[in-house]
């Protein structure tokens, strides 16, 4: 698997570099059944015992955050989108992902003044009264340094990492084919749905490297509030923007987790609170797009409690059908309905084909007991939405990627509104939106609309009923109808059967050469070779080589433990 094509060839230096850190932070195991032991050892990286000793004292979810971190900025990245993932991973795990920050090494700025130098079409220096080139901040993708227009405009020019994508590329092609490897010979995992994550992952950091759709989301975000001064947005300069820089207006403000210099500056720091709550759940609840990664370091206070936001990288999505989902499930809570609720999880979630709805039931009825007769206002609505997840992991069904990142923001926005008032509840910031969100969901126009939908939709599949079956019985006719049954490892179990098949044939000619060999031997006449038979002793040199095949087969095939 690892060594077919071109591109694995390729990128053989970085999969051994790679299965070496694994191996050194206890995962040794996964290597060797994943196939890549071999890999390593034909090319001298095995690790000694010494090495890994101290390493494997740790927690697993510290060794893989660690190992994360040494193996470069995509897996970093990777880190971060499963620290996204409530629903696949305990709090520990997701606490310690949420660790990964993309802190790295700052480029030398003579290393990127080329590549600024292409980009602007001219020298930065010209381009620029001031750029400074020690950077304001280097993480794994791009830095950020401060700068200043000829019109006296303070600006900040990120610049992405010369030679990035191509790294990015090669990483993600490892990662996919370690996905499908996971998938196929780690059963256990197929929970963690790792192909899925991949292919988010992907989508992800493919839009992250463009440092234009950043500006693009920033753009959007600032338009569903333009008229509300509440919400500070950094202006783009598309002048000088392009997929591997963007230049925008540098926000002036305090990190939000600065409490000191917040309280030295006269804000308040419970209504800077409510505020930033009130705003990104407008973006989640009427716009349906919002910023997806509000930590301390893309937050700013500014004068008058107003809220800055930067780094619009990665953003969220939330159709209006995904909306109206949120809210039926709340809806079922409060109104004590399991079977709703029951049925928006399983709309939502991936269903394993074994999933046992039964206790799927029993878990949904005893959640929804302990949150009866709760106001909507009063919900704990972060400690409900870790439940969900704990009840989703717990059947092994998995949230699709937009509801996974809305919870975890959801958590994030608790998390900083508490730091800056220990008595901020969320529920009561969201109550006003999601009573609004009911209020729509259930007015006659919405009713209206949907019911035309619904028969405008089944019109739909009788007008085209004829067509189909016209088309099934033309199919019938001519020998082309297939019932397709595809049976989980049916194939796998197959082939074990043609292996034992094929060994239970050579045992039992093994067996015969040896029988004939025996009576060949005590027959005179014919050639002979130090004084016995030579069809004999040729007889019994074949069992030899067929017995022999047959030992390494069973060994090789686990038979020998």
């Amino acid at each position: 698997m690892w060594t077919e094509g071109l591109a694995a060839t390729r990128d053989l230096g970085r999969l051994q570099e790679l299965a070496s850190i694994l191996i050194r932070y206890g995962f040794g195991d996964m290597v060797r059944r994943m196939g890549l032991a071999r890999i390593l050892a034909g090319a001298g990286k095995l690790l000694p015992l010494a090495q890994l000793e101290e390493l494997v004292e740790l927690p697993t979810p510290v060794r893989l955050r660690r190992a994360l971190e040494e193996m470069g900025p995509t897996f970093v990245k990777l880190g971060q989108v499963l620290a996204t993932r409530v629903d696949l991973f305990p709090p520990d795990w997701i606490a310690e992902f949420g660790k990964l920050q993309s802190h790295a090494p700052a480029v030398p700025f003579d290393a990127i003044r080329q590549q600024m130098l292409e980009d602007l079409g001219a020298a930065p220096e010209e381009v620029f009264e001031v750029l400074d080139p020690k950077p304001l901040a280097a993480a794994s993708i791009a830095q950020v340094h401060r700068a200043r227009l000829h019109d006296g405009t303070e600006v900040v020019v990120k610049v992405r990492r010369p030679g990035i994508r191509r790294v990015v590329e090669a990483d993600m092609r490892l990662m996919q084919r370690a996905a499908q490897a996971l998938e196929s010979r780690f059963p256990e995992m197929r929970q963690f749905q790792p192909l899925g994550v991949v292919r988010q992952f992907k989508a992800s950091l493919t839009r992250e490297l463009d440092l234009a759709a950043e500006c693009r989301n920033a753009e959007r975000i600032a338009a569903n509030f333009a008229g509300c001064d509440d919400l500070v947005v950094p202006t783009v300069h598309w002048d000088y923007t392009s997929e591997r820089m963007n230049v925008q207006d540098f926000v002036q403000g305090i990190g939000v987790a600065d409490l000191a210099a917040m309280e030295a500056a006269g804000l308040d720091r419970r209504a800077v609170a409510r505020r930033g709550a009130q705003l990104v759940l407008g973006m989640m609840f009427e716009d349906g797009f919002f910023h997806a990664d509000p930590h301390p370091g893309n937050v700013f206070v500014l004068p008058g409690n107003r809220i800055g936001l930067i780094d619009f990288g990665m953003v969220g999505r939330l159709s209006e059908a995904r909306r109206r989902q949120v809210v039926g499930l709340l809806d079922a809570l409060v109104r004590r309905d399991a079977e709703g609720v029951t049925d928006v999880l399983l709309d939502w979630a991936h269903q394993p084909p074994d999933v046992d709805e039964g206790l799927l039931a029993q878990d949904v009825d005893a959640m929804v007991d302990r949150w009866h007769g709760v106001p909507l206002g009063q919900l704990d609505l972060p400690g409900m939405l870790v439940e969900v997840t704990n009840l989703l992991r717990a059947n092994r069904l998995v949230l699709p990627a937009d509801l996974a990142l809305l919870i975890k923001v959801f958590l994030t926005l608790e998390g900083l509104g508490r730091l800056l008032d220990p008595e901020f509840d969320m529920a009561t910031e969201a109550e006003p939106f999601l009573r609004q969100a009911m209020i729509e969901r259930y007015s006659p126009a919405t009713v209206a609309r949907e019911g035309m939908q619904a028969v405008s939709d089944t019109a739909g599949i009788l007008a085209g009923l004829p067509r189909d079956i016209r088309r099934l019985l033309r199919s019938a006719r001519a020998g082309n109808f297939k019932l397709h049954l595809d049976v989980d490892h049916l194939q796998r179990f197959g082939n074990q059967v043609d292996h034992s098949a094929n060994r239970l044939t050579v045992g039992i000619v093994l067996a015969a050469l040896i029988v004939g060999s025996s009576i060949t031997l005590t027959v005179d006449g014919g050639p002979t070779l130090l004084g016995l038979p030579v069809f004999g002793l040729l007889g019994f040199l074949g069992a030899a080589v067929a017995g022999a095949w047959l030992v390494v087969s069973i060994w090789r095939s686990g038979g020998g433990k």
